[in-house]
């Protein structure tokens, strides 16, 4: 009876040891994160690099999933509606690109309040409570813009804009550039055209400036439009009227090439979702940003850098 009694003791202190050991060896897998990352509309083609590198950062963590979601057009009454999606959804961190960010401060506020971090990317929303704000110095930017047409033009000459108006960071660089201009009291500003971030009006808005102003020295874009496609700055004659813009997806860097664009400023498109994608993980594990803004920086494009561009875009492209 004592020899059972025993038995059946060690077989429980085993047991149990075998219990104790799988507890202490259990490894819980980290849990799953979805970020909601909305652009400003998925038809604007400079949008689609931000998207590969929230996917990239994503696919680095191997425990975030990204929504992509956003208008199909500029349509910030749909956007806001995406916002509010995110926030019934109940998703991890919220980033976005805001179309109108005087529209979308409460719904952010909304979004803070029911815990949800949330960062903005491209365009600000500076009246919210947005934890932090990624992307170029919009009015260093524009300045700088202002700064080339002065340099370009020897400080005279008509100019026209075009802008989109409602979007914060687009504000900010016609802000810019206006104070570049203002510096040469020969450039005269004739016309600032509001495009609504409409890539498919590029092309006529144009056409329609040139014709209203033949003796045109220069346009200045606040946004890529007229560089997202071949056709839309074909009224244009590079010999007499220069054409500086934001931004350098493709064609514009063929066009730069081929010297109907004179000077292109790049942002960081694939870091347009990748930073955020990482201020959002590092929020959820308890890291803030060190700061509420954070300069992305800004790539001045001529024809003398052009070729060592390319090489660096190429590399962002592969991932390289």
């Amino acid at each position: 009876m004592r020899r059972v009694l025993a038995l059946a003791f060690v077989a429980a202190v085993a047991v149990s040891g075998c219990s104790g050991c799988g507890i202490q060896n259990k490894v819980e897998a980290p849990q799953r994160l979805r970020f909601m990352v909305i652009p400003k509309a998925i038809d604007l083609p400079v949008f689609n690099y931000a998207k590969i590198g929230a996917e990239r950062q994503a696919k680095e963590y191997g425990n975030v999933d990204i929504l992509w979601n956003g208008p199909t057009t500029a349509d910030q009454l749909k956007q806001k509606e995406i916002l509010e999606s995110a926030i019934t959804q109940k998703v991890d961190g919220i980033a976005i690109s805001s179309l109108n960010g005087d529209f979308l401060t409460e719904t952010i506020n909304k979004a803070i309040d029911a815990g949800i971090p949330v960062v903005t990317w491209d365009s600000d929303a500076p009246k919210s409570k947005r934890i932090a704000f990624y992307g170029v110095d919009d009015f260093a930017g524009g300045r700088m813009l202002g700064e080339q047409a002065v340099r370009l033009l020897d400080g005279k000459g008509k100019v026209a804009i075009i802008t989109s108006v409602g979007a914060t960071n687009l504000q900010r660089r016609l802000d810019g550039m206006k104070e570049a201009l203002a510096k040469a009291p020969g450039i005269q500003i004739v016309e600032v055209f509001d495009i609504k971030e409409d890539t498919v009006r590029c092309a006529e808005l144009i056409a329609t400036g040139t014709n209203r102003y033949p003796d045109l020295a220069a346009w200045l874009s606040t946004g890529g439009w007229p560089v997202f496609t071949r056709n839309a700055s074909a009224a244009i004659d590079p010999a007499k009227t220069k054409l500086i813009s934001f931004d350098t997806i493709q064609p514009a860097l063929d066009l730069l090439r081929e010297g109907k664009v004179t000077v292109l400023l790049g942002q960081k498109y694939f870091g347009w979702g990748s930073e955020p994608v990482k201020l959002l993980y590092d929020i959820k594990h308890g890291k803030m940003p060190p700061a509420t803004i954070i300069d992305s920086g800004a790539d001045l494009v001529t024809r003398e850098n052009l070729d060592d561009y390319v090489s660096k875009w190429k590399k962002m492209e592969s991932g390289g």
